[in-house]
């Protein structure tokens, strides 16, 4: 028998949780009315908001002796699963007299016409309950989610300054009973797959308006959210609610959006990438011609960008004054001379992001150049935009990473010019501290010398372009070279040919085996060239009949 009560209590208690659960909070009721105390009979009729003057009121009347207690809620009454409807509730206590026969109440809604009724007591029964607190409620007027509705409760009549006010807000549709019966609230509810091979969202609609089609699109969410191509509709009568969206860029901001097919419909988001900040620190702009840095967040975002400079060991160390506060608009850093080492930095939360636009050199304005030539260093300073450089001779120790300057220049550069520096400090085993200084914002880079027990007849230390440039010249001169010598030398055995067929028409010398004997004359030059050093010797030809003289032909 116990046994069967505890189940039968159990069985009761996980119902009652059950229902509540479901209903989550909203009082639901059957249908509207106005409730008085017991005893207390009460009449409900509308009333014109531009009532009779009000009166005197009688000796003690007022609002804080009349009116205890006043409560504004909010209760839901339903026709369907997803047909219910939102009321306010008011509730006061009145203390009742003889010159108190009901109570007025209004309610007032931005852009509506005030809605006025009066709750009147018969004259038997309040009489009989003249003296005591009574209470009453109503519960007809119909309010809207998020709507803020002004309420006045007056007596009947009205006396001078016996007066309640307040204002009341309606819940709005975050609530999770709202969101599931009131039709203003259901938006759907969306759930998705991200292919990023294919760069395409497979999204799905449940709890949708029934018997309605439903709207889904990307967009690009801010105060609103912007659509980033046209809208995609599901059939009321389709049994699967399912779409694939192709996207380009997994952005933060990109969300998908559904709403029904109804006026005004309540549309709701869900951001795939919304952690993805990375993919915004992109779209970096540079002007050559004005020298200026441009960046324009494709999200708003919440960041601090800062120019820094690239190290060896991957540390960006910020530049003095470069720091700027990001949101929604296009920050700008003007007067910035481009250099691979020169970044943008951003920070957003305790996360940073280093972005280098000049890493590819494509925009780089100016480069130098080291030479050693012959025991002599040389340093050129090559620039294809007119600035003012400052170049410092330093020394930097292995113990310690700053470098101690030990000579400083400023040098002028004109427009795709070259100036040669004339350094009195010892080059070998130093280093130059170059920076521009007619911009606002430039790296200052650090170009360290070649050892000097390290002999190279021509080195260039800094610029490979300047390596590339030399080589382009000198293979094509070598080779323009060789070929002169090749054709100087043939032009040289035809014509010698040509002078002894010439001598043998004439009587010349002709050898036994019918040779020509031009090539008796030709061969020993060739031959004697190795064996001489800084001369050519040409000895004579014994078959000749008019023989030459040997001549040495030295420096």
């Amino acid at each position: 028998m116990v046994l069967w009560v505890v189940l039968l209590m159990s069985h009761c208690w996980w119902g009652l949780n059950g229902a509540a659960a479901e209903s989550t909070g909203l009082e639901r009721i059957e249908e509207c009315g106005t409730r008085c105390s017991q005893g207390l009979n009460c009449k409900t009729k509308p009333d014109n908001w531009f009532s009779l003057p009000c009166r005197s009121p009688a000796k003690g009347l007022k609002p804080s002796s009349v009116f205890h207690n006043i409560s504004l809620s909010t209760v839901m009454s339903c026709e369907g699963r997803q047909k219910c409807s939102l009321h306010l509730r008011i509730k006061t206590a009145v203390q009742l007299t003889e010159s108190i026969h009901g109570v007025s109440i209004c309610t007032l809604t931005a852009g509506m016409m005030a809605n006025c009724r009066i709750i009147s007591f018969t004259k038997a029964s309040r009489e009989r309950m003249s003296g005591l607190q009574v209470e009453v409620e109503n519960d007809c007027t119909d309010i809207s989610p998020r709507q803020r509705v002004h309420v006045t409760v007056k007596t009947v009549p009205s006396y001078c300054g016996v007066t309640w006010t307040g204002t009341y807000d309606a819940p709005n549709c975050v609530s999770e009973d709202l969101r599931k019966h009131v039709p203003e609230c259901i938006t759907g509810r969306l759930s998705y797959d991200v292919d990023p091979e294919r760069k395409e969202l497979s999204v799905s609609v449940s709890d949708m308006l029934e018997d309605h089609d439903y709207h889904l699109r990307l967009c690009h969410k801010d105060f609103i959210c912007i659509g980033t191509g046209a809208n995609t509709l599901i059939k009321k009568e389709e049994p699967i609610k399912r779409i694939t969206l192709p996207y380009s860029r997994p952005l933060p901001c990109l969300c998908i959006e559904g709403w029904s097919a109804v006026m005004d419909a309540p549309r709701v988001q869900a951001c795939p990438f919304r952690d993805r900040l990375k993919e915004l620190w992109f779209g970096i702009n540079f002007d050559p011609l004005e020298e200026t840095l441009s960046w324009e967040p494709t999200c708003p975002v919440t960041a601090v960008v800062v120019l820094c400079q690239k190290r060896e060991d991957g540390v960006c160390v910020d530049l003095p004054h470069s720091s700027q506060n990001i949101s929604r608009e296009k920050i700008t850093f003007t007067k910035v001379d481009p250099h691979p080492q020169l970044c943008m930095k951003f920070t957003a939360g305790s996360q940073s992001w280093t972005r280098c636009p000049f890493a590819d050199s494509r925009f780089q304005a100016w480069e130098v150049t080291v030479t050693r030539q012959q025991g002599q260093e040389g340093v050129n300073l090559l620039s294809r935009t007119t600035g003012v450089f400052s170049v410092e001779l330093c020394v930097k120790s292995e113990e310690s990473t700053v470098c101690k300057i030990t000579e400083t220049h400023t040098v002028h550069v004109e427009k795709h010019k070259s100036v040669g520096l004339s350094l009195a400090g010892e080059l070998c085993n130093s280093c130059l501290q170059v920076k521009r200084l007619d911009v606002k914002f430039a790296a200052t880079v650090i170009h360290c010398l070649e050892q000097c027990n390290q002999s190279v007849a021509v080195r260039p230390v800094i610029s490979t372009r300047a390596s590339l440039d030399l080589t382009w010249v000198v293979v094509p001169a070598g080779v323009c070279l060789s070929g002169v010598i090749i054709i100087t030398l043939v032009l040289h055995v035809l014509l010698t040919v040509y002078q002894r067929r010439k001598q043998k028409g004439n009587g010349g010398c002709i050898s036994k085996n019918q040779k020509d004997p031009a090539f008796d004359c030709v061969v020993p030059v060739l031959q004697t060239q190795r064996a001489l050093h800084g001369g050519v010797l040409i000895p004579d030809s014994p078959q000749c009949k008019n023989t030459e003289r040997a001549n040495l032909i030295s420096d």
